[in-house]
């Protein structure tokens, strides 16, 4: 069996200091993927012996956005970004492809407050999908990051009024559907299809972590013919360090 991990780390120097370290080597996960690393080469030297480890930066804006994944087998190889150059300016994306599978890890960009990013989004959404049928003819992909939506009610605390907040507007949760009905599977609803309260981000306002006041916006999905090979999904909503709590997949 394998494990796997997703963590939107907010800044991996900042959550370095609030207990990066322990929870990576308690966990001494197959495979771990990092979104919103805010980074650039320079800025830090990981010590985690054991991994190959592979980082995704922002070009344009420093201190943004960016990825990375830390592996214990090496893969056969490793791309980044989804060849869209609109949409290779801030490190979101990186594959590595492994014997049976493609891993990717995401951070898809927020569509912001009024929504002044919806359209960058949407057409994020639909290069990204593309990208991923694509190397789906190929094997089967595991995807795994912040897909910033929370896809149905169930998946948020207060949907009635977040309706057309950026995260869980219409436009955002029918892009979730379409990549799941081109041949995805969400990990973690394929098991617990009724699990309520089961959130992976809070924001830092009004105490929402401590009154679990929450969305579910980090995601593992699996190609459809590999979702057999699913033997459990797990949030850790206990692990501090981050406004995002790390996602778990264990696979056969």
């Amino acid at each position: 069996m394998k494990q796997l991990i997703s963590w939107n780390v907010n800044g991996i120097r900042a959550c370095v200091g609030k207990g990066f370290y322990d929870y990576f080597q308690n966990q001494g996960a197959d495979f771990f993927c990092l979104q919103e690393t805010k980074i650039q080469p320079e800025q830090i030297e990981l010590d985690l012996p054991g991994y190959h480890q592979y980082f995704n930066y922002a070009k344009t804006k420093k201190g943004y956005s960016g990825t990375a994944i830390f592996c214990k087998e090496k893969p056969l190889s490793v791309t980044y970004d989804i060849g869209v150059e609109e949409h290779d300016q801030e490190g979101r994306v990186i594959t590595a492809e492994m014997e049976e599978f493609y891993l990717v890890t995401v951070y898809t960009p927020n569509s912001k407050r009024e929504l002044e990013r919806l359209d960058d989004r949407m057409n994020f959404e639909d290069a990204f999908r593309a990208y991923l049928h694509e190397l789906n003819q190929k094997k089967p992909v595991i995807v795994c990051g912040d897909l910033n939506v929370a896809h149905q009610e169930i998946d948020l605390a207060n949907p009635k009024s977040n309706r057309r907040n950026a995260g869980f507007t219409d436009e955002e949760r029918n892009k979730m559907t379409l990549l799941l009905e081109s041949g995805f599977t969400d990990s973690f609803r394929f098991l617990y299809p009724d699990k309520t309260e089961a959130y992976s981000w809070w924001s830092y306002f009004g105490k929402a972590r401590e009154r679990n006041v929450g969305w579910r916006i980090d995601y593992f999905l699996v190609s459809d013919d590999f979702k057999t090979r699913i033997v459990d999904a797990e949030i850790h909503m206990d692990v501090q360090g981050s406004d995002h709590c790390p996602v778990v997949l264990y696979i056969s």
